[in-house]
């Protein structure tokens, strides 16, 4: 995420700005019938596993990020931290 201190945000202010692209995953995996994913889940998930190393993400980099999950990927994750 953003290195440069004018153009960073609080973890809270990202995710209020994310929360529209993973609402969006959250209703694609509701469609192939996957329930019980939460916007708090998806952004802890790709907090620990995404962008954890990455620094200097564009929001759009974060959106794909986010549309990008893969949903094994994601119950791999899932199972281990028992969420």
């Amino acid at each position: 995420m953003a290195n440069n201190n004018e153009n960073k945000i609080n973890k809270n202010d990202l995710f209020m700005r994310l929360l529209p692209a993973f609402n969006t995953k959250i209703k694609e995996w509701e469609r192939a019938k996957i329930y019980h994913i939460n916007a708090v889940d998806l952004w802890n998930y790709c907090l620990k596993n995404i962008w954890q190393e990455q620094n200097n993400l564009h929001i759009c980099d974060l959106v794909a990020d986010i549309l990008n999950i893969d949903i094994r990927e994601f119950q791999k994750y899932n199972d281990r931290n028992d969420i």
